[in-house]
């Protein structure tokens, strides 16, 4: 089987290699990365007849482009993009073929931040503790793409079926309760989910900041402790911090809430100034 390589012709605003990151190493500081928007990489690499743990590029805001050495299968999904495959239009969340010397090119997505692009044999780079992810607050895996780069290519498979992508509605993040209820009012839940935030430029991979009327929390710095994905953080600004894939393990202000899992795809597609909006989980 001939071997796939890929050169960046372009890297855009930020890309980086995503899989499902790296849990299981916090006790030693290192989070666990992986892909933000995980619904979007899973159908990517479905389309191209990978297995779901499969490396993708996650690319922030459009700009990729990407020459291939041998022809591949190749998919992109998450935020919607104009799609150039060998310079014509290609299709969005389907498998097209990449002939040998094409390029693969991404416009600006009008909606959304992070779009997935999925290669058939995944992206190959040599994976760290067991993970393949670029993790942006630690640097620990690959670096961030940067033109000029090659991409080794696994040995990949033709697709076997069409997938159909999933109905996606961002109809607001649940949120569940935190663990230190006694550093907020006790109203505090209630205001979240009631009031009005807005995404902030500092979001990263590693959190989702937010803008509104301030929380009203106890003064000072708990000891640190450990944080999930997906906790709602309020330093003492009042300003929530919702902690995404690259968060920091360890934190000393209180967490008042927890984002439901099923619903963190949604921080991945948010941009600066858009509205975010909380409601309450349905109880276990």
């Amino acid at each position: 089987m001939t071997s796939v390589s890929l050169k960046v012709v372009a890297a855009g605003v930020a890309t980086t290699v995503q899989d499902l990151g790296r849990p299981g190493f916090a006790h030693l500081g290192v989070p666990r990365s992986g892909a933000l928007d995980r619904p979007a990489a899973a159908l990517a690499n479905r389309l191209v007849g990978n297995s779901v743990d499969a490396a993708v590029l996650e690319v922030t805001l459009g700009g990729l482009a990407l020459r291939t050495d041998a022809g591949c299968w190749v998919a992109v999904t998450g935020a919607a993009v104009p799609i150039s495959v060998g310079g014509r239009p290609g299709a969005y969340a389907e498998a097209q073929w990449l002939p040998a010397g094409a390029t693969l090119a991404l416009g600006t997505p009008a909606s959304g931040v992070r779009s997935y692009v999925a290669v058939a044999g995944g992206i190959a780079v040599d994976p760290v503790l067991g993970s393949r992810s670029t993790d942006t607050l630690s640097a620990i895996g690959p670096a961030p793409l940067v033109a000029g780069a090659v991409l080794p290519v696994g040995a990949g498979r033709s697709p076997v079926a069409l997938d159909t992508p999933p109905r996606r509605e961002a109809d607001g993040l649940r949120l569940h309760p935190g663990p230190r209820p006694e550093w907020f009012a006790t109203d505090a839940l209630d205001r979240l989910c009631d009031g009005r935030w807005t995404v902030l430029p500092a979001s990263d991979r590693v959190g989702l900041r937010l803008t509104g009327e301030p929380l009203v929390r106890r003064e000072g710095e708990l000891a640190s402790e450990g944080m999930v994905l997906g906790a709602v953080q309020v330093p003492p600004d009042g300003r929530p911090v919702v902690f995404l894939a690259d968060h920091p393990t360890t934190g000393g202000y209180p967490v008042v809430a927890v984002v439901d899992p099923a619903d963190l795809w949604q921080c991945a597609q948010l941009r600066p100034g858009e509205a975010v909006s909380f409601r309450r989980g349905a109880r276990a």
